[in-house]
């Protein structure tokens, strides 16, 4: 992390003096862009739950050796969206219900402070303003490429809420749990079963943030998080086939 024009400049690219891009730089190395691929396709669904993944045919998918497929598979295991098991293969993980809990109560935790410092440190005005517009992005449930551009939007709404805490470790956290929402509210799409956006609860969250009320902003976040974890549970109760127990 460094500093530029006295705004913070995160190193994994997020806030970039006080201008929003993209939360995902260029890989640099050869593994690092197995790894970004192999993520990718499995938040986006290429590869299903607990489907069965090939060291042979995923080398092959992304154009390298077995090596660096192996060590993104190491990786993607600790992102908990892959299982390793000796002598069988690679599975993708499930996405079971204590999976869903887990990641909610993450989220409460890093979110929740992460909105609170926000609101401690305060951010300037065009940020403000670009994380508004990025709250008024909305979408149809029959549009899925206006869905995908809301949950793209979504992703950068958390992390530019990350970024004004000026915590690198809060914005890795925030970020990592983004990889498994994204998984999440894609498939809800595939099953058609994406609900309202909630333009609402962003805009009541930046509006804490902007009038520097530490209380508000965590209260705010949290009632966001809950109101999303009931509708993510409500799809597990609609299409339990596509959620694993335990």
């Amino acid at each position: 992390m460094r500093r530029g024009n006295g705004n913070f400049v995160f190193s994994g690219g997020f806030l970039s003096g006080t201008h929003f891009r993209a939360p995902n730089s260029v890989p640099a190395t050869l593994s690092e862009k197995v790894y970004a691929g192999f993520k990718r396709d499995i938040v986006h669904g290429v590869f299903q739950p607990g489907e069965s993944l090939s060291e042979k045919d995923l080398a092959r998918r992304y154009g390298t050796s077995r090596t660096p497929v192996r060590e993104a598979a190491v990786r993607l295991q600790k992102d908990r969206l892959l299982r390793i098991v000796p002598n069988r293969g690679y599975f993708v993980a499930q996405i079971t219900l204590q999976v869903l809990n887990d990641i909610y109560e993450f989220r409460t935790a890093v979110e929740c402070a992460s909105a609170e410092l926000a609101a401690v440190k305060g951010a300037s005005s065009q940020v403000i303003k670009e994380l508004g517009n990025l709250a008024q992005v909305s979408c149809r449930p029959d549009d899925r490429g206006g869905c995908v551009r809301f949950i793209e939007a979504d992703t950068a709404f958390h992390l530019g809420i990350a970024s004004l805490t000026r915590n690198q470790m809060l914005y890795q956290a925030v970020n990592d749990a983004r990889s498994q929402m994204e998984r999440i509210m894609l498939a809800a799409i595939d099953i058609h079963y994406f609900g309202e956006v909630p333009k609402r609860e962003h805009l009541d969250i930046l509006c804490a943030i902007k009038d520097r009320d530490p209380e508000r902003a965590h209260q705010t976040m949290h009632d966001h998080i809950m109101q999303s974890k009931d509708k993510v549970l409500g799809i597990a109760v609609v299409v339990p086939a596509h959620f694993a127990r335990g």
